[in-house]
C-alpha cells in the first residue's frame, strides 16, 4: 500500500513540474547565441536591483518593418499597392496608356515601368497616394491588405510576417517594453494594419510622410494628401523622426539593411546597456538570400559593423526554426 502511495506521489510530482515548467517566450528561435543574447538582455535589464536595471519608462525598442518584421522581396511591399492602384485607376486616366512609367505598369512589365528609378516610383506613388483624404486613404489600404496576394508565394501580404519576430514584439511587450515600428515605408500605409498583424498601435507607427493639408469640405474638416513628399524616414532620417516623435533614444534596436544603420548607431550610443541587432536574409529556401548587392534591403556597410560594435546578427537560417506564421 505503502509503496503504491509512493509511486503516485511521484507521479504527483512529476506531472506538477511538467505544468509549472515555463513556456519558452521565443519558441520559433533555435536555442543558441542569438537567442541567448536577446533573453539575456532582457533579464538583466528587467531585473529590478541590477545594476543595468532600466525603468519601465526607458525601455523602448524600435523596429524597422520591410525586411525585419515582413518579406521585402522582390520588391517592397508598397510598390505592389501602387500598381494595383494604378491599374484601378487606370480608366479615369486614359492618358496613361502611352505616359510612362504607368503605360509599362499596365502593360505587366514592371522592370520598365521601375527603370526610372526613384524618380519613376516617386511619381507613380504621388498620382495613387494623393488627392484623396486621409480617411480615403486608409480605407484603400486597408482593402488591399485583406486580399492582395504576393506575386511569388501566393501568400497574402500580411501571412508573410516573420513569425520569430511577432514572437520577440510579445515578448518584449510582455517585460515592460514599448514597441515602436521606425521604417522608410509609408507612415499612413502602415498604420492601417500594424495594429491588426504586430499589435503595434498608430501612434507607435513612425514612416515616411507625404504633405498634408487641413481643409473644410463644405461643413466637414478633412485631411487632404498632397502631392508632395514632407519627410523620408531613411538613414539618418530615422534617428531624427525618433526623436521627434518618441523624444528618448531607444534602448533596442532592429534593422536589416543599411537604411537602419543610422538608428542602430544612435541606439547603441546611448549610457547604459543597449541592444542592436540586424536580420540578415540567408535562407533561400524558406524565403530569400540577399545582402551587400541586392536592389531591395541592401546590407553591406552595416554589415561589415556588426563584429566591430558588437551587434547581434540575427541569421535567418540558422537562427529560426520557422519564418511565416503557418
Amino acid at each position: 500500500m505503502k509503496t503504491r502511495i509512493s509511486a503516485m506521489l511521484v507521479l504527483l510530482v512529476f506531472f506538477v513540474s511538467l505544468g509549472c515548467k515555463p513556456q519558452d517566450p521565443l519558441p520559433s528561435w533555435h536555442d543558441g547565441n542569438t537567442k541567448q543574447a536577446i533573453t539575456d538582455f532582457v533579464t538583466k535589464t528587467t531585473q529590478k536591483g541590477a545594476a543595468t536595471y532600466v525603468p519601465e519608462k526607458d525601455r523602448i525598442a524600435v523596429f524597422d518593418n520591410d525586411g525585419t518584421l515582413w518579406s521585402e522581396t522582390p520588391l517592397y511591399f508598397q510598390a505592389f499597392y501602387i500598381f494595383d492602384q494604378i491599374r484601378i485607376m487606370a480608366p479615369q486616366h486614359p492618358e496613361w496608356q502611352n505616359q510612362e512609367p504607368f503605360a509599362s505598369v499596365l502593360r505587366g512589365d514592371l522592370e520598365s515601368a521601375l527603370a526610372g528609378g526613384e524618380k519613376a516610383l516617386i511619381e507613380m506613388m504621388m498620382a495613387t497616394h494623393s488627392g484623396m483624404s486621409t480617411d480615403e486613404f486608409r480605407a484603400s489600404v486597408s482593402q488591399w491588405i485583406s486580399s492582395a496576394k504576393h506575386p511569388a508565394t501566393g501568400k497574402l501580404y500580411t501571412a508573410m510576417v516573420f513569425q520569430p519576430m511577432l514572437e520577440l514584439m510579445n515578448y518584449l511587450r510582455a517585460n515592460g517594453f514599448t514597441v515602436y515600428i521606425v521604417s522608410g515605408g509609408g507612415v499612413d500605409f502602415m498604420r492601417a494594419w500594424t495594429e491588426r498583424v504586430y499589435g503595434v498601435a498608430p501612434p507607435q507607427v513612425i514612416g515616411s510622410r507625404i504633405a498634408t493639408q487641413f481643409v473644410m469640405q463644405g461643413n466637414t474638416p478633412v485631411l487632404m494628401r498632397e502631392p508632395a513628399l514632407e519627410f523620408v524616414n531613411d538613414k539618418g532620417g530615422k534617428p531624427v523622426a525618433i526623436h521627434h516623435i518618441i523624444g528618448q533614444r531607444p534602448l533596442m534596436a532592429f534593422g536589416n539593411s543599411d537604411g537602419d544603420l543610422a538608428m542602430l548607431q544612435w541606439t547603441s550610443a546611448g549610457n547604459g546597456p543597449r541592444f542592436a541587432a540586424i536580420v540578415h536574409h540567408t535562407d533561400n529556401a524558406r524565403e530569400s538570400a540577399y545582402d551587400r548587392k541586392s536592389h531591395v534591403g541592401k546590407l553591406d556597410q552595416a554589415l561589415d559593423l556588426i563584429e566591430p560594435n558588437g551587434w547581434t546578427r540575427i541569421d535567418m537560417k540558422q537562427d529560426w526554426k520557422r519564418v511565416y506564421p503557418d
